[in-house]
C-alpha cells in the first residue's frame, strides 16, 4: 500500500510472501452466496477459481473469519462487510533485471529500477512487481512506495519502510518538494532552442493507456535542456515541475521528439510480450529533497545509462 491506501485497521490479513491481500466491498444486493457476488463481481475470475482459494484459506472476512467452500457455497451473503483475497497471477512471465539498492535506513529504501519491472501488483505481474520482490528480499512486510514510475521507465523509486513515518514523505510530494531529474533519448532537431520549458494542459485520451494535450488551464510544466548529440539522436534532461501521468512522454512527443523506443507514444504498440531488447529510453536520473525527519538534504543518483543508439 502506497501514500494514497494506508491500512485503516488490524483486520487486515498479514501479507503473505510479500503480497498484500486484495479487497473488495460486500454491498447489499441480491446474491444468495458469496461466491454468486464473487463470480458476478468479477466475470473475469472463474468461480472454480474462487473456490480453490477458499480451499487455500486465501479469503477472509473483515471479521477476521476464514472463507470456507462450505462457507462460500451455501451461507447466507454476508452484506455489508469486506472481503479479504489473496490473488495469484499463473504463468506470470519472468522479467531477467534486477533492482539495486542505492541507500536503507529504518525510515527510507532507495531503488534503482531497471527497465520492465512494475513497481506495484497489477493485471500481468504480481511476484515479479519490485514492491513485492523487496519484500521478499529485505524481508520489509510494511514496506510501500512512496512515489511510482512506469513499467517501462528505469530509475529511482523511493519507498517508506514503516506506516508511522510514511506520509512525512508522502507530503514532500504532495506538495512539490521533491527536485525530479530524468534523462531521455530522441531525435536530435537542431531548430529547436534550448533550455524550453513545455507547458501545457494534459488529460487522459481516448485509450485507457493514454494521455494528451488539449487546450485549456495548464496542469503540466516541464524544464527541456539538450546534454549532447550523438549522429542524429539527442540526450536530454528533463525536469518535471508538475506530474501529471505519462507528462513527460506526452511533452517530448508534442515538441515532435517521441522518445527512443516509446510503445505508446507516438503509436500504441499491441499488448504482450515486450521486446526487452528495445527498452525505452527514460530513466529517473536524480532525486533531491530535505529529509522531513532529519532535515538533512537528501540526493541520490541511478547508476544507469542510456543508450545513445537505436
Amino acid at each position: 500500500m502506497g501514500c494514497g491506501t494506508l491500512s485503516s485497521g488490524a483486520s487486515e490479513p498479514p501479507s503473505r510472501d510479500g503480497v498484500n491481500a486484495s479487497t473488495v466491498g460486500l454491498p447489499a444486493g441480491p446474491w444468495p452466496t458469496l461466491i454468486d457476488f464473487l463470480t458476478e463481481r468479477f466475470a473475469n475470475v472463474p468461480r472454480a477459481t474462487w473456490l480453490v482459494r477458499a480451499a487455500r484459506g486465501d479469503l477472509t472476512l473483515h471479521t477476521g473469519q476464514r472463507v470456507t467452500v462450505e462457507f462460500a457455497t451455501h451461507a447466507p451473503y454476508p452484506a455489508q462487510g469486506r472481503l479479504y483475497y489473496y490473488r495469484d497471477v499463473p504463468d506470470e512471465p519472468a522479467i531477467p533485471f534486477q533492482e539495486d539498492v542505492l541507500y536503507q535506513d529504518e525510515h527510507l529504501l532507495v531503488v534503482d529500477k531497471p527497465h520492465f519491472v512494475p513497481v506495484v501488483p497489477s493485471g500481468h505481474y504480481l511476484q515479479q512487481t519490485l514492491l513485492v520482490r523487496l519484500r521478499r528480499r529485505l524481508g520489509l512486510p510494511h514496506l510501500a512506495p512512496i512515489h511510482r514510475l512506469d513499467r517501462d521507465t528505469a530509475g529511482l523509486v523511493l519507498f517508506s519502510c514503516q506506516p508511522a513515518t510514511r506520509d512525512a514523505y508522502c507530503a514532500l510530494f504532495r506538495q512539490h518538494q521533491v527536485h525530479k531529474t530524468y534523462h531521455a533519448v530522441a531525435d536530435w532537431r537542431p531548430e529547436l532552442h534550448w533550455p524550453l520549458t513545455r507547458q501545457s494542459r494534459i488529460v487522459p485520451a481516448g485509450h485507457f493507456m493514454l494521455q494528451h494535450e488539449v487546450p485549456g488551464p495548464v496542469n503540466a510544466i516541464t524544464h527541456i535542456d539538450l546534454l549532447r548529440v550523438h549522429d542524429a539522436l539527442a540526450l536530454y534532461q528533463l525536469r518535471p515541475v508538475t506530474g501529471q501521468r505519462h507528462q513527460l512522454r506526452v511533452h517530448m512527443l508534442a515538441l515532435g521528439l517521441p522518445i527512443l523506443n516509446d510503445g505508446l507514444y507516438p503509436v500504441l504498440t499491441p499488448q504482450g510480450s515486450p521486446d526487452i531488447t528495445r527498452p525505452l529510453q527514460l530513466l529517473a536520473r536524480e532525486l533531491h529533497f530535505t529529509d522531513p525527519l532529519t532535515r538533512q538534504p537528501r540526493h541520490f543518483v541511478s547508476t544507469r545509462r542510456l543508450r545513445m543508439s537505436v
